[in-house]
């Protein structure tokens, strides 16, 4: 459950909820879920998200690790 409170700006109350949305990843599942994705293919994308993780990971111990 995600909430926002409206104080009289109606705008920024927005860009709050897009941001927080886009946080959870609502709208990467819903850009996925549009077309129907074979198993192989769900499989290669997250051994390529996994990857990409693990070297961020990485870079942010290299340059975060020494402090």
């Amino acid at each position: 459950m995600i909430e926002i409170i409206v104080d009289q700006n109606l705008e920024k109350a927005m860009r709050v909820l897009k941001r927080k949305l886009i946080r959870e990843g609502l709208f990467k599942e819903l850009k996925s879920r549009r077309f129907y994705e074979k198993p192989s293919e769900r499989q290669k994308r997250k051994d390529k998200e996994s990857a990409k993780k693990r070297r961020k990971e990485l870079e942010r111990q290299k340059r975060f690790g020494s402090y």
